[in-house]
């Protein structure tokens, strides 16, 4: 008995502890973004005298969010609709074909995850210049569902690994093609990993930065993070504009994972029952 009760204060100070780290960041960018650039200066961590407001209207008017952010939520959907659309027929292939050839592509998808961006990017900007789709909004789409569907492979993998197959040969005695197997059988039971994939692939679209601001030069179609960058300026920066800025950009993002928090944690954990 007190083995168990030491084991549960132990976890909850550790639970302490992580939801302090995590939700410090928050509250300083929300705190610090209603006071003056003078206040942070002085003291980032006191809380402000005066709740500065107007930060909120400079950021949103200055930093031109509101496209931006229309921009930002093109950008990820189209990367959620192509990536789900591509990696779950390979990630049933993969799962369900034999061969040496099959397990040779799936360590290709697997080790692909750690290339980091910074390798391909002259070229790809030499090819895509080439072809005229610079500051085109489909174009940077289709290089996010090439940089996360390596990574949403393996997961959704994992998911028709998990599927019995009985399932399936049943469908086959009834004249099931194989597409049909996959559309009609496995598909549905895929739904948990394709939303576990959609909020992974949709937050790291919304926050990518790197792809967004080379392939994305005009202030028609730039992205918000690109925008929340314009605002440093060359010799001084309103850090409570910026911040509030920052907030703003942020808060659709928490709000969306808040609501599918639970759906989230099912899809990452339904999928590892067999590997």
């Amino acid at each position: 008995m007190t083995e168990s009760r030491l084991n549960r204060t132990l976890c909850l100070i550790l639970i302490g502890v992580a939801s302090f780290a995590s939700l410090l960041p928050i509250v300083l960018a929300v705190m610090n973004a209603l006071k003056t650039t003078v206040e942070i200066s002085t003291n980032p961590l006191a809380p402000p005298r005066q709740l500065h407001w107007e930060n909120f209207t400079s950021a949103w008017n200055n930093a031109a969010l509101g496209p931006s952010l229309l921009h930002t939520a093109e950008v990820a959907a189209l990367t959620i609709v192509m990536v789900c659309a591509t990696a779950a027929p390979c990630a049933y292939v993969l799962a369900r074909q034999r061969g040496r050839g099959f397990r040779l592509l799936t360590f290709y998808f697997m080790a692909s995850i750690t290339i980091p961006v910074q390798l391909y990017l002259y070229p790809l900007y030499f090819i895509f210049a080439k072809l005229g789709l610079v500051n085109s909004i489909p174009a940077v789409a289709l290089i996010y569902t090439a940089m996360f569907s390596p990574f949403s492979i393996f997961l959704l993998r994992t998911y028709v690994v998990s599927i019995p197959y009985a399932l399936e040969e049943a469908s086959e005695v009834d004249g099931a093609t194989a597409w049909q197997k996959f559309y009609y059988v496995v598909l549905p039971m895929m739904r948990p990993g394709l939303l576990t994939v959609a909020i992974i692939v949709g937050l790291n679209a919304w926050n990518e930065f790197v792809i967004a601001v080379t392939f994305l030069q005009n202030d028609s179609n730039v992205t918000a993070i690109v925008k929340f960058y314009n605002l440093t300026g060359q010799y001084s920066t309103d850090w409570g504009e910026m911040l509030a800025a920052a907030v703003i950009i942020v808060l659709p993002v928490v709000l969306a994972f808040v609501l599918l928090q639970r759906r989230f944690i099912d899809g990452m954990t339904a999928g590892a029952v067999k590997s």
